[in-house]
C-alpha cells in the first residue's frame, strides 16, 4: 500500500492541533504531532516549556526522523504529521520531495500576542512566517503547487475549506473532520499540557472572533518583519467561497 505522507507546516499559536485532530477522525489517516520537536530544541538550545522532556521521550536526530517517522513505516493509506516550520533547522528538505505539504498561516497580529504569553517578546525566526514563505517558493521550484490554508478563512467555514483541502489532496472530504472527542487525543506530544489547553476544551472548530484587545506596542516591531511575508502567503490562501 502506498502511503499519502502529508506535512503540515504551520506557525505556532494556530490551529494547526485542531487540524491534526480533524484530520485524525478520518477512517484513512494516522496523524503524528510535531515529529522534528526534539530536534528543533537540541540544535537550538530553544528554552521552551518541558524542553528536557520533549527531548526524552523523542528522537533528536532529524535525519533519523526523517528516515523512521516522516518517510517511515505506515499501516494507513493517510499519514497526516503536524509540523512547525522553525523546526527545520539543519535539515535536508529534499523529502519534500516524497511529501505533500500544507502551509498554515495566520494573521500575525492575531498570532503575536498568543505567542509572547508562552515564550515572551518573539522573534520573526520564532513566527516561522519567514520559513513558510521559503519554503513556498523551494516547494513550487520542485513542482508542487502547495495548499496554502489561513487560520481565519478555516474557522470562519471549516466545512468549506476542508472540502476544497481534500479535493487538491485527491481524496474525499469526511463529515467526521469537523469534530473530535474533547479532552486531546493519544497522538498528543508530551508537551500539549503547555499549549494545548484551549484545544483540549473544544470539539470542534471554534467560530472566528477577531481579537478585542489592543496590540500590545512591545509587538510592533516583530509584526512589522512579518506582516510581508504573511501578506505574500495569505493572497494564495484557500477561501470558504473558493
Amino acid at each position: 500500500m502506498q502511503t499519502q505522507r502529508i506535512c503540515l507546516w504551520s506557525g505556532p499559536r494556530n490551529i494547526s492541533t485542531a487540524l491534526m485532530y480533524a484530520f485524525g477522525q478520518r477512517s484513512d489517516t494516522e496523524i503524528i504531532d510535531e515529529p522534528l520537536y526534539a530536534h528543533y530544541l537540541h540544535v537550538t538550545g530553544a528554552a521552551h516549556p518541558s524542553r528536557e522532556e520533549v527531548m526524552a521521550s523523542m528522537q533528536t536526530d532529524g535525519a533519523a526522523v526523517i528516515r523512521d517517522v516522516i518517510l517511515g513505516p505506515c499501516t494507513k493509506p493517510v499519514l497526516f504529521m503536524k509540523q512547525m516550520a522553525h523546526h527545520l533547522v539543519d535539515i535536508d528538505r529534499s523529502f519534500m520531495r516524497e511529501t505533500v505539504n500544507i502551509l498554515l498561516i495566520r494573521d500575525p497580529k492575531e498570532m503575536l500576542p498568543s505567542l509572547a504569553k508562552v515564550i515572551g517578546i518573539p522573534t520573526l525566526k520564532d513566527t516561522g512566517l519567514k520559513i513558510q514563505s521559503e519554503l513556498l517558493m523551494k516547494l513550487r521550484e520542485m513542482g508542487q503547487s502547495p495548499p496554502i490554508l489561513d487560520a481565519r478563512e478555516l474557522l470562519l467555514a471549516p466545512r468549506d475549506v476542508l472540502s476544497i483541502l481534500c479535493d487538491r489532496l485527491r481524496f474525499p472530504f469526511e463529515e467526521s473532520m469537523l469534530s473530535w472527542p474533547r479532552g486531546g487525543n493519544l497522538a498528543d506530544g508530551v508537551w500539549a499540557p503547555h499549549w494545548y489547553h484551549n484545544v483540549h476544551q473544544s470539539v470542534s472548530f471554534v467560530p472566528y472572533q477577531p481579537k478585542k484587545e489592543p496590540f500590545p506596542e512591545t509587538l510592533e516591531g516583530v509584526l512589522s518583519e512579518c506582516l510581508p511575508y504573511y501578506d505574500v502567503l495569505r493572497a494564495d490562501a484557500i477561501c470558504g467561497d473558493s
